[in-house]
């Protein structure tokens, strides 16, 4: 099953929050959605979960137009917003019932649906607990469940890691990959962009309601890395290597910046990282070099940006 997003528009005012934006991913995947602060990517996951109705444009899954049929489409959509709108006083079994019979569930199909959720989620022992004194990651787990209820194939998650923390984080990370192994498709934003590379087959890139880029991360990296050209017009073949050093960081740094066919040196944590122009021999060549220095080489790997580092270089429109 295929979601697709066609020509997207919404405007609020003289302000055009999402601007012609077209992607698509299919069932099965996980599909990180990315771009800075007021890019437009809230506005963007409420018309796709129905919420709001775009100014033009249609949003497709498997053949349903989503914008001309919501009714259909909320029964395929399970939506997890930023925050969790709450009635404090119900408690988890209760709030969950309220949106399983929202969503049409008979009585037995409720009772079967809220077992398993509360299973999946981890829920099964907090049901008589009101909402008002779960914590933040406990809250997030109602949110999911509330999601999951009808059991539609989409889910649309804005923000699910936000003020979670570290364990709670990764307890979420294993939740969503249970869920795309149940053939269930997966559209998350997130600003934790090194936990999203650990889960996403691909991500959608947006910056002021535009699209940058979108497709799997390896179209992406392809994408992002335009050729250069050497002085003949013949493509630049580069190589991204990281080195660690045991000691003269700082002189190495500087040596490396003095090296011809070296550029783009920084230092990365405990490695310093650089460019260097040519195939894989010139990276052998490099290190034979450290070596003859004298320096105590403790690693040397060449390293593939990660989704972080192509969405602050896509961003800033570098081509590196």
């Amino acid at each position: 099953m295929k979601i697709t997003v066609n020509r997207l528009k919404k405007r609020f005012g003289k302000t055009l929050a999402v601007d012609d934006l077209s992607f698509g991913f299919e069932t099965g995947q996980v599909f990180a959605f990315v771009g800075p602060n007021g890019a437009g990517k809230t506005t963007t996951m409420r018309m796709m979960a129905t919420l709001d109705t775009p100014d033009g444009g249609r949003i497709f899954f498997d053949g349903l137009d989503i914008v001309s049929e919501p009714e259909k489409a909320r029964r395929l959509i399970g939506y997890m917003p930023d925050n969790l709108p709450t009635h404090r006083d119900l408690s988890v079994a209760d709030y969950l019932d309220f949106f399983a019979r929202a969503y049409g569930l008979r009585h037995r199909e409720r009772s079967l649906m809220l077992g398993q959720v509360t299973e999946f989620t981890n829920l099964s022992g907090l049901l008589e607990k009101p909402l008002r004194g779960l914590s933040k990651g406990m809250k997030q787990r109602v949110s999911l469940a509330r999601s999951l209820v009808h059991d539609p194939p989409l889910l649309i998650m804005d923000e699910p890691a936000a003020g979670l923390d570290p364990r709670a984080r990764v307890e979420l990370r294993e939740l969503i990959k249970a869920m795309t192994e149940r053939g269930k498709a997966v559209f998350i934003s997130s600003h934790i962009l090194t936990e999203l590379a650990e889960i996403a087959d691909g991500a959608v890139i947006i910056e002021k309601g535009k699209l940058l880029r979108a497709g799997t991360l390896e179209q992406i990296k392809r994408g992002s890395d335009a050729p250069e050209l050497d002085a003949d017009g013949a493509e630049l073949k580069v190589q991204h290597v990281a080195i660690r050093v045991r000691d003269r960081v700082e002189e190495l740094q500087k040596a490396l910046l003095e090296m011809p066919g070296v550029r783009k040196v920084k230092l990365a944590g405990r490695h310093v990282e650089a460019d260097v122009d040519g195939d894989e021999d010139a990276a052998c060549d490099l290190l034979a070099e450290l070596l003859k220095r004298d320096y105590r080489v403790m690693e040397f790997k060449q390293v593939e940006k990660d989704l972080e580092q192509l969405f602050m270089s896509i961003t800033r429109g570098e081509v590196s």
